[in-house]
């Protein structure tokens, strides 16, 4: 399961106890959908990338006839689903779920020991495929910018060296090979991983791209007085 921690924050903000259409972009665990149709004149649209998510949608949709329904889709197609009227809400949550980091053959862990995907859905590339193929320069910007790295040089430059001697396909390769790049400090309370990861995290599923396209197509069906959160 995944518990949304900023779910009364959004359900204070949105005001579902007055009704209205509202739209969930990022749909998870199902957290901020369940408690807005928990609000009888609600209706809520959920749309999620994620392949893995569509038993739950579909208890909610035989739950909830005409007043759910869910889109196997990335939140920059908003424009491409079927909204009858403006809706009052559009709800982004976004990162990585504790259901996609918990599922180990997925990549996304630290401890997982399965092959390097990171894909949230719906990506045309690996986390596999860009460390094997991307170029050293690309390589130091992707985890200097995306992932807020001191050390990407060296990460980058240690990547091009293993992969040289052998094609880098698993989480503890590339583990290994960050711990092996990374100083040693006592006062570095995370982990050393936690910071290309996210870097390889954002490339691979267009992270930055997706919400700027979400968010422009989100304010062409809000309704006047609508909100985005």
């Amino acid at each position: 399961s995944h518990f949304p921690v900023m779910l009364d924050e959004v359900i204070k903000i949105c005001s579902p106890d007055w009704g209205g259409t509202f739209i969930d972009c990022t749909f998870g665990g199902g957290g901020y959908s369940k408690e807005i149709l928990n609000f009888s004149k609600t209706k809520v649209i959920a749309l999620d990338r994620d392949n893995f998510i569509q038993n739950l949608t579909k208890k909610l949709e035989k739950k909830y006839p005409g007043r759910f329904c869910f889109y196997h889709k990335k939140f920059s197609e908003l424009n491409s689903i079927k909204i009858e009227q403006l809706v009052d809400g559009v709800i982004f949550d976004l990162g990585i779920s504790s259901i996609q980091l918990k599922n180990l053959q997925r990549g996304f862990s630290f401890n997982s020991k399965s092959r390097l995907d990171m894909s949230m859905g719906l990506s045309d590339i690996s986390a596999e495929r860009v460390i094997n193929n991307a170029t050293e320069q690309n390589l130091k910007l992707i985890i200097k910018i995306l992932g807020e790295e001191q050390e990407a040089n060296k990460i980058a430059r240690n990547i091009i060296i293993e992969r040289k001697k052998k094609e880098i396909v698993n989480v503890s390769q590339l583990v290994d090979i960050i711990k092996k790049s990374k100083k040693k400090t006592f006062l570095n309370k995370i982990n050393p991983s936690t910071k290309t990861f996210q870097a390889l995290r954002i490339f691979v599923n267009k992270e930055i791209t997706e919400l700027i396209k979400g968010i422009v197509n989100a304010t062409k069906i809000l309704k006047p007085g609508g909100v985005i959160l």
